[in-house]
Protein backbone atom coordinates (compact mmCIF):
# COMPACT_ATOMS: atom_id res chain seq x y z
CA UNK A 1 0.00 0.00 0.00
CA UNK A 2 1.38 3.60 -0.62
CA UNK A 3 1.35 6.25 1.61
CA UNK A 4 -1.60 8.69 -0.78
CA UNK A 5 -5.01 6.97 -1.27
CA UNK A 6 -7.41 8.28 -3.90
CA UNK A 7 -11.01 7.38 -4.27
CA UNK A 8 -13.11 6.99 -7.38
CA UNK A 9 -16.03 5.00 -8.70
CA UNK A 10 -16.70 2.68 -10.92
CA UNK A 11 -18.77 4.34 -14.49
CA UNK A 12 -20.49 2.79 -17.42
CA UNK A 13 -21.61 4.83 -18.90
CA UNK A 14 -19.41 6.91 -21.71
CA UNK A 15 -18.78 9.02 -24.30
CA UNK A 16 -18.06 13.10 -24.55
CA UNK A 17 -21.91 13.64 -23.89
CA UNK A 18 -21.34 11.53 -20.41
CA UNK A 19 -18.12 12.57 -19.73
CA UNK A 20 -19.46 16.46 -20.15
CA UNK A 21 -22.13 15.91 -17.85
CA UNK A 22 -19.62 14.52 -15.37
CA UNK A 23 -17.60 17.48 -15.42
CA UNK A 24 -20.56 19.67 -15.17
CA UNK A 25 -21.71 17.89 -11.97
CA UNK A 26 -17.84 18.33 -10.83
CA UNK A 27 -16.63 14.94 -11.55
CA UNK A 28 -13.77 13.63 -13.46
CA UNK A 29 -14.04 11.37 -16.14
CA UNK A 30 -10.64 8.83 -16.02
CA UNK A 31 -9.47 5.73 -16.75
CA UNK A 32 -6.99 2.40 -15.66
CA UNK A 33 -5.03 0.56 -18.16
CA UNK A 34 -2.79 -1.61 -17.79
CA UNK A 35 -1.95 -5.10 -16.46
CA UNK A 36 -3.53 -8.65 -17.28
CA UNK A 37 -6.94 -6.52 -16.66
CA UNK A 38 -9.28 -4.91 -19.20
CA UNK A 39 -9.28 -0.97 -19.03
CA UNK A 40 -11.65 0.39 -16.51
CA UNK A 41 -13.47 3.57 -16.92
CA UNK A 42 -13.82 5.25 -13.45
CA UNK A 43 -14.74 8.57 -11.99
CA UNK A 44 -13.02 11.20 -9.63
CA UNK A 45 -14.36 13.72 -7.71
CA UNK A 46 -13.10 17.24 -8.96
CA UNK A 47 -12.39 19.11 -6.18
CA UNK A 48 -10.78 16.64 -4.11
CA UNK A 49 -8.41 15.46 -7.34
CA UNK A 50 -8.08 19.44 -7.95
CA UNK A 51 -6.39 19.89 -4.67
CA UNK A 52 -3.95 16.93 -4.63
CA UNK A 53 -2.99 17.86 -8.44
CA UNK A 54 -1.17 20.53 -6.03
CA UNK A 55 0.81 18.12 -4.97
CA UNK A 56 4.04 16.62 -6.43
CA UNK A 57 3.69 13.64 -5.29
CA UNK A 58 0.52 13.20 -7.08
CA UNK A 59 2.67 13.24 -10.76
CA UNK A 60 5.38 10.83 -9.60
CA UNK A 61 4.61 8.53 -6.81
CA UNK A 62 2.73 4.95 -6.81
CA UNK A 63 -1.37 5.90 -5.97
CA UNK A 64 -3.39 3.61 -4.42
CA UNK A 65 -6.53 4.14 -6.15
CA UNK A 66 -9.81 2.73 -4.43
CA UNK A 67 -12.42 2.17 -6.79
CA UNK A 68 -15.86 1.28 -5.18
CA UNK A 69 -13.65 -0.47 -1.79
CA UNK A 70 -11.21 -1.80 -4.70
CA UNK A 71 -7.74 -1.07 -4.07
CA UNK A 72 -5.35 -0.88 -7.22
CA UNK A 73 -1.62 0.51 -7.11
CA UNK A 74 -1.66 2.74 -10.11
CA UNK A 75 0.83 5.62 -11.41
CA UNK A 76 -0.85 9.03 -13.10
CA UNK A 77 0.45 8.88 -16.93
CA UNK A 78 -1.64 11.48 -18.23
CA UNK A 79 -3.79 14.40 -17.04
CA UNK A 80 -5.51 16.81 -19.60
CA UNK A 81 -6.09 20.27 -18.41
CA UNK A 82 -8.74 22.72 -19.75
CA UNK A 83 -7.38 25.92 -21.50
CA UNK A 84 -8.35 28.60 -18.97
CA UNK A 85 -10.29 26.91 -16.81
CA UNK A 86 -9.23 25.41 -13.31
CA UNK A 87 -10.76 21.95 -14.16
CA UNK A 88 -9.30 18.85 -14.91
CA UNK A 89 -10.45 17.20 -18.05
CA UNK A 90 -9.21 13.67 -18.08
CA UNK A 91 -6.67 11.26 -16.48
CA UNK A 92 -4.76 8.17 -17.36
CA UNK A 93 -3.95 5.73 -14.81
CA UNK A 94 -1.63 3.03 -15.26
CA UNK A 95 -1.73 -0.35 -12.79
CA UNK A 96 1.67 -1.21 -11.62
CA UNK A 97 3.28 -4.64 -10.48
CA UNK A 98 5.17 -3.92 -7.64
CA UNK A 99 7.53 -7.01 -9.37
CA UNK A 100 7.84 -5.32 -12.75
CA UNK A 101 10.48 -2.69 -13.36
CA UNK A 102 9.13 0.88 -14.37
CA UNK A 103 9.45 3.63 -16.42
CA UNK A 104 8.81 7.33 -14.80
CA UNK A 105 9.49 10.81 -15.26
CA UNK A 106 10.73 12.29 -11.76
CA UNK A 107 11.04 15.80 -10.85
CA UNK A 108 14.55 17.33 -10.26
CA UNK A 109 14.97 19.97 -7.11
CA UNK A 110 18.05 22.20 -6.79
CA UNK A 111 19.28 23.10 -3.51
CA UNK A 112 22.15 25.22 -2.14
CA UNK A 113 22.00 27.18 -5.01
CA UNK A 114 21.87 30.51 -2.78
CA UNK A 115 25.38 29.30 -1.07
CA UNK A 116 27.20 28.32 -4.01
CA UNK A 117 30.25 30.26 -5.92
CA UNK A 118 27.74 30.67 -8.88
CA UNK A 119 24.54 31.78 -6.81
CA UNK A 120 26.86 34.55 -4.86
CA UNK A 121 28.35 35.96 -8.09
CA UNK A 122 25.64 38.54 -9.70
CA UNK A 123 27.54 38.35 -12.92
CA UNK A 124 26.84 34.60 -13.34
CA UNK A 125 23.68 33.09 -14.42
CA UNK A 126 22.56 29.55 -13.35
CA UNK A 127 20.79 28.02 -16.46
CA UNK A 128 18.88 24.72 -15.55
CA UNK A 129 18.08 22.96 -18.88
CA UNK A 130 16.18 19.95 -16.95
CA UNK A 131 13.39 20.10 -14.47
CA UNK A 132 12.76 16.11 -14.66
CA UNK A 133 14.08 12.83 -15.74
CA UNK A 134 13.16 10.06 -16.83
CA UNK A 135 13.59 6.69 -14.64
CA UNK A 136 13.49 3.08 -14.29
CA UNK A 137 13.35 1.35 -10.93
CA UNK A 138 10.86 -1.36 -9.41
CA UNK A 139 8.04 0.55 -8.01
CA UNK A 140 8.88 0.57 -4.09
CA UNK A 141 12.03 2.42 -4.99
CA UNK A 142 10.33 5.28 -6.98
CA UNK A 143 11.16 8.59 -5.79
CA UNK A 144 9.09 11.24 -5.08
CA UNK A 145 11.84 13.97 -6.14
CA UNK A 146 15.63 13.82 -7.12
CA UNK A 147 17.69 16.01 -5.46
CA UNK A 148 20.72 18.03 -7.44
CA UNK A 149 22.56 20.27 -4.59
CA UNK A 150 24.69 23.36 -6.61
CA UNK A 151 26.65 23.84 -3.22
CA UNK A 152 30.20 23.71 -5.53
CA UNK A 153 28.87 25.32 -8.27
CA UNK A 154 31.13 28.29 -10.23
CA UNK A 155 31.49 30.04 -13.23
CA UNK A 156 32.06 27.68 -16.09
CA UNK A 157 30.84 24.52 -14.29
CA UNK A 158 28.02 22.24 -15.70
CA UNK A 159 26.54 19.05 -14.00
CA UNK A 160 25.44 16.22 -16.04
CA UNK A 161 22.52 13.86 -15.70
CA UNK A 162 26.02 11.07 -14.71
CA UNK A 163 26.75 13.40 -12.20
CA UNK A 164 23.43 13.21 -10.24
CA UNK A 165 23.20 10.98 -7.35
CA UNK A 166 20.31 8.42 -7.67
CA UNK A 167 18.26 6.41 -5.18
CA UNK A 168 19.27 3.02 -4.54
CA UNK A 169 18.08 1.32 -6.95
CA UNK A 170 16.90 4.06 -9.60
CA UNK A 171 18.49 4.04 -12.74
CA UNK A 172 18.47 6.64 -16.16
CA UNK A 173 17.97 4.31 -19.14
CA UNK A 174 19.29 7.34 -21.61
CA UNK A 175 22.88 7.00 -19.93
CA UNK A 176 23.41 3.41 -21.17
CA UNK A 177 22.90 5.00 -25.09
CA UNK A 178 26.14 6.48 -24.81
CA UNK A 179 27.84 9.90 -24.10
CA UNK A 180 26.02 11.73 -26.32
CA UNK A 181 22.80 11.15 -23.92
CA UNK A 182 24.85 12.40 -20.85
CA UNK A 183 22.35 15.58 -21.35
CA UNK A 184 23.43 18.98 -19.18
CA UNK A 185 21.37 19.07 -16.22
CA UNK A 186 22.57 22.69 -14.96
CA UNK A 187 25.29 25.27 -16.72
CA UNK A 188 26.50 28.54 -15.13
CA UNK A 189 27.61 31.12 -17.51
CA UNK A 190 29.03 34.50 -17.48
CA UNK A 191 25.85 37.21 -17.52
CA UNK A 192 25.84 39.65 -20.82
CA UNK A 193 27.34 42.51 -19.75
CA UNK A 194 25.83 45.96 -21.00
CA UNK A 195 28.84 48.38 -23.06
CA UNK A 196 27.65 51.86 -23.17
CA UNK A 197 28.85 53.52 -26.55
CA UNK A 198 31.25 56.22 -25.93
CA UNK A 199 29.82 59.75 -26.13
CA UNK A 200 30.85 61.25 -29.73
CA UNK A 201 32.82 64.46 -29.88
CA UNK A 202 31.73 67.18 -31.67
CA UNK A 203 34.46 68.21 -34.70
CA UNK A 204 36.13 64.60 -34.14
CA UNK A 205 35.81 63.14 -37.55
CA UNK A 206 38.30 60.71 -38.79
CA UNK A 207 39.25 60.67 -42.53
CA UNK A 208 37.61 57.07 -42.26
CA UNK A 209 34.41 58.36 -41.26
CA UNK A 210 34.18 60.45 -44.74
CA UNK A 211 33.00 59.63 -47.79
CA UNK A 212 35.44 58.75 -50.32
CA UNK A 213 34.01 61.32 -52.74
CA UNK A 214 34.85 64.00 -50.49
CA UNK A 215 38.46 63.12 -49.75
CA UNK A 216 38.95 62.75 -53.47
CA UNK A 217 37.17 66.49 -54.17
CA UNK A 218 39.35 67.88 -51.41
CA UNK A 219 42.48 66.33 -52.89
CA UNK A 220 41.96 67.94 -56.23
CA UNK A 221 40.83 71.30 -54.86
CA UNK A 222 44.39 71.41 -52.81
CA UNK A 223 45.90 70.51 -56.41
Amino acid sequence: MSDQTIKASGRSVEGKGASRRLRHAGKIPAIIYGGDAAPQPVVLDQEKIWVASQNEWFYSTILDLDVDGKVESVLLRDMQRHPYKQIIMHLDFMRVNQKEVLRAQVQLHFINEDISPAGKNPDVIIMKELNHVDVSCLPKDLPENIEVDLSTLDLGDTIHLSQIPLPEGVEIPSLALGDEYDSAVVVARKGRVEVEPEPEVEGDTDAADVPASKVDSGEKDAE
